[in-house]
């Protein structure tokens, strides 16, 4: 199969940029032709605010390079996994134009929020889902705390909802999770188009020992994360176990303040991907205290791939994740104290801990390796063959 993955980096790198690069090697080791069409954020900063804005609502460079490299060799497929902002939804028509379907991502929540989150001023905002025009988060400054850029978004939003971009042009949506799908459902969506695929951990990690009598986390060291939270906690619980956090981000000086008052809490900053492995593997759980409507939770199923069972929030999709107590335990989102509560009753049962590392190796085999994930991608084109009658989709 020849497949055309098309993918915009942000600045500072996450999990949307390690599920693009996973899935391109996933679809290569099994002998299909991918091509990548990539674009960094790096290369805004050469571009005026006009041409920021015009550009994100419609890249014609865009549009010409794609049609460009559909007509000089047939792909089967176009798979989006993130166009915003540089690439544009004129990466659709593009395809469109020369008869190829189209598969997107849904990696975060930007078709419908224009920070993308559903997050604001530290607590849950739908003030824009279901609004053609998303002018709260206008109003708001909602993207990069600015009015000016906000209405850039709004706008490449409010368009290509006028123009069933959204509806029309992609043939199939893949959402991570069953919760994100519904609410991309609730926000205009055809339930029709969107299926349900989780991310999956590639290479596959060897099980750990839980040994190093720590409680880990790993992420991004923000507001949204619940940073915040896992540190008041920790208040209560230094003298009870360590916390390693692995990650940054705006709130790093209260990691270092804590870790500056709290003997127990340690900063590593940032890690390269085989001793996060590492350290989850030897973690006796790690604590997931997300306040956003996460899309999916990368971090959470690499715990589980080394037997590592996730203290996480009960909220949006890694609560979707996390079966309470099998592979670990739900808290209330943004409440220190059940935190403290969950991360005690673990150490006071050792017994039940041990049961939950097998069974949170059990759920990663069920459902997150790299062969399930490629079945199901598999199933996903085959399926778009179906819907999309006209399309060039070569049998294989």
């Amino acid at each position: 199969m020849h497949i055309l993955t098309i993918h915009n980096y942000y600045q500072i790198r996450g999990g949307e940029d390690e599920c693009h690069e996973a899935e391109v090697r996933l679809l290569r080791e099994r002998g299909h032709h991918v091509e990548v069409h990539e674009e960094n954020n790096d290369h805004m900063a050469a571009l005026s605010n006009f041409s920021k804005v015009t550009k994100t609502i419609w890249s014609q460079e865009t549009y010409q390079t794609l049609k460009h490299l559909l007509k000089e060799q047939p792909y089967d497929v176009v798979h989006v996994q993130n166009f915003f902002p540089l690439i544009s939804p004129s990466v659709y028509y593009a395809a469109k134009a020369e008869g190829v379907p189209v598969v997107q991502t849904l990696h975060n929540y930007r078709l419908l929020c224009p920070n993308a989150l559903f997050f604001r001023n530290g607590n849950i905002c739908e003030d824009c889902l279901g609004q053609v025009i998303p002018y709260p988060g206008v109003l708001h400054g909602c993207y990069r705390n600015s009015q000016v850029a906000s209405g850039g978004v709004a706008t490449m939003l409010a368009v290509h909802w006028a123009i069933n971009t959204w509806t029309k042009m992609v043939d199939i949506y893949i959402a991570l999770t069953e919760f994100a799908r519904q609410k991309f459902i609730a926000g205009g969506l055809p339930a029709e188009k969107i299926v349900v695929k989780p991310n999956f951990v590639s290479p596959e990690p060897a099980v750990g020992n839980g040994s190093g009598g720590y409680a880990l986390y790993v992420g991004r060291l923000s507001v949204e994360k619940g940073i915040d939270t896992l540190l008041k906690a920790w208040e209560h619980l230094s003298p009870q176990i360590p916390l390693k956090i692995v990650g940054d981000g705006p709130l790093a000086e209260q990691v270092v303040e804590a870790a500056k008052r709290h003997s127990g809490v340690e900063w590593l900053g940032r890690k390269p991907m085989s001793q996060v492995h590492d350290l989850m593997g030897e973690a006796r759980f790690l604590v997931f205290p997300s306040k956003w409507y996460e899309t999916f939770g990368r971090v959470a199923v690499e715990a589980f791939a080394k037997g590592t069972p996730v203290i996480a929030a009960n909220i949006g999709a890694i609560a979707e994740l996390v079966d309470s107590g099998r592979t670990g335990l739900h808290f209330r989102p943004g409440d220190p104290d059940d935190l403290t509560a969950k991360v005690e009753w673990m150490l006071a049962n050792p017994v039940k801990l041990a049961s939950m590392r097998q069974e949170a190796r059990a759920e990663f085999e069920a459902k997150y390796t790299a062969e399930q994930n490629y079945q199901k991608l598999m199933e996903i084109y085959t399926k778009m063959q179906k819907l999309v009658p006209n399309n060039k989709l070569r049998h294989h």
